[in-house]
C-alpha cells in the first residue's frame, strides 16, 4: 500500500499469490508411508514435472471424463472419485479425507510396500545367497507405478459394480411391481430408477472407453511403464552422470544402480507390453461385465415398458369396445324415441278413438325393431373383429 492509500503492483502479486488456492492431497512412498500436504498446483507441478493442464483434469471443479494419460515422468489418474498421481516411487492422491477416497489410502498402504527382502542366515555363503534372492525379487517384482494403478483400477471397477449392485436391488423389485399394479407412485419410482441407470451406465462406458483405448494402443500403454523409462534414461546418462531428479529418491537411486548392472535389455524387451496389457485386459473384463449386467437390467425395463404399453393398449381397445356399445345402444334407443315422439304428438288418427289397442302393438314392434338394429350392429363389428367374441 503506497502513501496516499494506492495500492502498488507488487502488493497485487502479493495478493494473488495469497489467494492461490490450496488443494489436500495425500502422499504415499513405496514403503506404504503416508504424508498429508496441503500445497497450491503450482508445487504439485514441480514435484511430479507435469504441466498445468494435465492436472487442470484433476480439478473437482471441473468436469473431466474418466482418463489415464502416460506422461514422462508420471501417470495422471482421473476416474471418477479417484484422482491421482503416480510417479516411479510415490502416489499423489487427491481429497484423502473423502469418504470415497479412505478406503483407497487403506489399500494403497497395505499393498504398496514391496515383499521383504532381508532374509536370515549364517556365514558368507548364506548372506551371498541371500542378496542374489533379494536382488533377483527385486527385478522380477511388479513396478511400482503397476501396483498402484492395479489399487486405483480395482477400486474403481468395484465401486461401480457395487453401486450396479444396489441399484439391481431395487430396480427388479419396482419393475415387477408396476408390473402387477400400474399406478403414478410405481411409475415415478421406476422413472428415477432408470435415470439413476442411465447416469451409471454412461460412468461405466467412459472407464471402459478408456481402457479399451489404451489397449488398443501399445505407444499409449509403453508410455506407462515409468520404471523401464527411468532405466533408458539411466542407461543414456550413466556416462555423463545421472540428473539431479533421479538421485531426489533413494528408491530411484537404488533402482538405477540396478539396472546399470543389468543394463543389457533388447529392444524386444523394452517395447513389450505385455504385462501391462494383461492387468488391464482383466479390469477391462471386469467393467466390461458391468456395463453387461446394466445392459441386462436396461433390456429389463425395456420389456417392462413394452409390457406396459400392450396393457394399456389392451385397456384402450376394452374402452373402444365399450364406446362401441354405448353408442349403438344410443342410436337405437333415439329411433325409439323418435317412434313415441311421433305418436305421440297431438295430432288426430282415426285409429286412436275405434282402435285404441293399436299403441301398444307399435310401442312393441318399435321396441323389437330397435333391439334387432343392436344386434346387427353388434354382429357387423364382432363378423370384421371391432370387437371380441
Amino acid at each position: 500500500m503506497g502513501r496516499d492509500g494506492f495500492v502498488v503492483p507488487g502488493d497485487i502479486q502479493l495478493a494473488s499469490k495469497k489467494k492461490t488456492a490450496v488443494s489436500s492431497w495425500v502422499l504415499m512412498n513405496d514403503n506404504g508411508e503416508s504424508t498429508i500436504l496441503d500445497v497450491d498446483k503450482y508445487a504439485i507441478m514441480r514435484r511430479v514435472h507435469i504441466h498445468a493442464r494435465d492436472l487442470r483434469i484433476l480439478d473437482p471443479l471441473l468436469s473431466y471424463p474418466s482418463t489415464i494419460l502416460g506422461r514422462e515422468r508420471a501417470i495422471v489418474l482421473n476416474l471418477e472419485h479417484i484422482k491421482a498421481i503416480i510417479t516411479a516411487d510415490e502416489v499423489l492422491l487427491r481429497d484423502p479425507m473423502d469418504d470415497n477416497v479412505i478406503p483407497i489410502v487403506e489399500e494403497l498402504q497395505r499393498r504398496l510396500p514391496a515383499v521383504s527382502t532381508s532374509f536370515p542366515g549364517q556365514g558368507e555363503e548364506e548372506d551371498l545367497g541371500a542378496q542374489n534372492d533379494a536382488e533377483a525379487a527385486e527385478e522380477n517384482e511388479f513396478p511400482f507405478e503397476f501396483r498402484a494403478l492395479e489399487v486405483a483400477l480395482e477400486a474403481i471397477c468395484s465401486f461401480l459394480d457395487a453401486r450396479t449392485r444396489e441399484l439391481e436391488t431395487a430396480a427388479y423389485p419396482a419393475l415387477d411391481e408396476l408390473t402387477s399394479k400400474i399406478s403414478s407412485r410405481n411409475l415415478d419410482r421406476v422413472r428415477k430408477l432408470k435415470s439413476a441407470m442411465t447416469r451409471l451406465t454412461n460412468r461405466v462406458q467412459k472407464v471402459r472407453d478408456e481402457l479399451e483405448q489404451l489397449l488398443d494402443d501399445d505407444d499409449d500403454m509403453a508410455d506407462l511403464y515409468l520404471s523401464r523409462k527411468l532405466t533408458r534414461a539411466s542407461s543414456s546418462s550413466s556416462g555423463s552422470g545421472a540428473p539431479l531428479w533421479f538421485l531426489a529418491s533413494p528408491t530411484i537411486g537404488s533402482r538405477i544402480s540396478r539396472t546399470s548392472r543389468a543394463s543389457a535389455v533388447t529392444t524386444h524387451e523394452e517395447n513389450d507390453v505385455e504385462e501391462l496389457e494383461m492387468l488391464l485386459e482383466a479390469y477391462f473384463m471386469q467393467i466390461d461385465g458391468t456395463l453387461n449386467k446394466l445392459s441386462t437390467l436396461r433390456e429389463y425395463i425395456d420389456d417392462t415398458e413394452d409390457y406396459i404399453n400392450i396393457q394399456l393398449d389392451n385397456h384402450r381397445n376394452q374402452l373402444i369396445q365399450l364406446e362401441l356399445f354405448l353408442s349403438s345402444g344410443t342410436v337405437c334407443l333415439s329411433i325409439y324415441s323418435l317412434v313415441a315422439a311421433i305418436f305421440g304428438m297431438n295430432i288426430p288418427y282415426t285409429w286412436k278413438e275405434d282402435h285404441g289397442y293399436m299403441f301398444k302393438w307399435v310401442v312393441i314392434l318399435s321396441g323389437m325393431a330397435c333391439a334387432s338394429i343392436f344386434l346387427s350392429i353388434i354382429s357387423y363389428a364382432r363378423c370384421k373383429g371391432l370387437v371380441g367374441s
